[in-house]
């Protein structure tokens, strides 16, 4: 009785709803990095060099992107198997399933501090300085997020800071909900484990 009231409440219903997201927020993650690096919609500055660094890591790829969406499809293999009632197959994919929780985890929360430093530290653009003239550099040293009147500093790209700000404010959210998804997925998966121990008794 204990182990059939554990199987319930590690339900596929959770694995089936969260496992969609998951791959729906890794896949914008990975296109919000992506516009990052073409501001304006333009490659010009990309192969010129003239993107911020901040952009250039791509946290959005390897941080809320690929580790997210792997371990999406984990959920959905999951979710599968349990509807096919393979206790066998449960354990496996529920234990297995726990490493890859933890690293889409851990991408998603580089994901969200990497572009917090982005967005506080502002783009890389061309701008006109009292002291050097013109130059590329990151203008923004106080807290540029509060007087959009300062945006207009920087000449090149055209609207760059706005488009830095929209995505890597849009990256921070995606990562931020990844990260309560993939805890309640690894909540699920210790569920499912032990379910999956308890019912091979």
């Amino acid at each position: 009785q204990g182990c059939k009231s554990c199987t319930e409440a590690s339900s596929p219903v959770c694995s089936r709803i969260v496992g969609p997201c998951l791959l729906a927020l890794g896949t914008l993650s990975v296109a919000a990095n992506i516009l990052l690096l073409f501001p304006g919609g333009t490659s010009k500055y990309l192969l010129e060099g003239h993107i911020s660094k901040h952009a250039k890591v791509v946290p959005g790829v390897w941080g809320g992107g690929i580790p997210v969406s792997t371990r999406s499809f984990l959920a959905c293999l999951w979710s599968r198997d349990k509807g096919m009632e393979q206790v066998g197959s449960l354990l496996s994919l529920s234990c297995f399933s726990l490493p890859a929780g933890a690293l889409a985890l851990l991408g998603a929360a580089a994901c969200f501090v990497l572009s917090g430093v982005g967005l506080t530290n502002g783009p890389l653009c061309f701008y006109n300085t009292s002291e050097h003239g013109t130059l590329w550099d990151y203008p923004f040293l106080d807290n540029y997020l509060y007087g959009c009147y300062t945006w207009s500093t920087c000449l090149e790209p055209a609207g760059v800071v706005t488009w830095n700000v929209v995505l890597f404010s849009l990256l921070l959210l995606i990562s931020a909900a990844e990260m309560v998804l993939a805890s309640l997925q690894i909540l699920n998966g210790c569920l499912g484990c032990l379910c999956g121990f308890c019912e091979g008794k």
